[in-house]
């Protein structure tokens, strides 16, 4: 006949508007007059969602040193003082994130997952490059929404240098060998751009994070608590003990 072949997955359209028509009209039945209304009235927040952080990473020659500290805050209101920054993705990779946390935890899980599946069909994982490109790729179809992503993926691909990529929900991949990210990264930066070189030791590089992330609650509101340091190396993700900052500020 002259009717096409319906692939799999697909319903034929005369069947499909007859459904889609008969369920209106039902639906249209059972409401009350005025409802449902043709808009969902606006429900002003009773303040500004304003939020920050304080993350940063940076390549030396010992592997990548993420660091972070651990103040979830709303507004003027700390919501969570032990919050985790940075989450693992598998292995070898870690991400530092700023944004949401219900945004950034649901798309870290969303990107282990697709590793996963990528290293269960592949038999290898894939390069801090591809998860980079693959999470940017994700997150494109949400640019000039409210969500709020901003992750710097810290990885080992198995060669001789690591990796250091930064991945924006407002479409921004950036590759580079230190970034800062939150409302205290200009403070973090201000210690890591005289300390960060690549002959660093690990326990020197560890150090200089914790040192960058301790004056940057000192003077960021929206920063503080604790700081937590990451180490990635060939042989993996190790995690240092956390340490309290505001302690340390007052203690150098």
């Amino acid at each position: 006949g002259s009717e096409s072949p319906i692939q799999f997955g697909q319903i034929n359209p005369n069947i499909a508007s007859n459904f889609i028509n008969t369920l209106h009209q039902d639906l249209v039945l059972s409401f009350p007059p005025g409802f449902p209304p043709s808009c969902s009235p606006s429900v002003p927040l009773p303040f500004t969602m304003s939020h920050g952080t304080t993350t940063l990473a940076f390549i030396f020659q010992g592997g990548v040193i993420a660091a972070a500290d651990t103040r979830s805050s709303c507004n003027g209101l700390v919501a969570c003082p032990a919050s985790q920054k940075i989450l693992p993705v598998h292995s070898h990779l870690v991400g530092t994130t700023s944004g949401t946390s219900a945004d950034c935890a649901l798309w870290k899980r969303i990107l282990a997952r697709e590793l996963r599946l990528y290293q269960l069909r592949h038999g290898r994982r894939l390069s801090t490059a591809g998860a980079a490109k693959l999470l940017a790729h994700m997150l494109h179809p949400f640019k000039g929404t409210e969500l709020c992503v901003a992750a710097t993926l810290c990885g080992w691909d198995g060669g001789e240098r690591p990796s250091l990529y930064y991945v924006c929900s407002d479409g921004t991949r950036l590759q580079g060998e230190l970034f800062s990210v939150g409302s205290g990264s200009p403070y973090a930066y201000s210690v890591l751009d005289g300390g960060v070189r690549w002959g660093l030791t690990v326990e020197e590089a560890t150090s200089l994070a914790r040192q960058a992330v301790y004056r940057a609650t000192h003077r960021d509101a929206y920063s503080g608590n604790c700081v937590d340091v990451y180490h990635i190396t060939s042989k993996g993700w190790a995690r240092r003990d956390r340490e309290d900052a505001e302690f340390k500020s007052q203690h150098p």
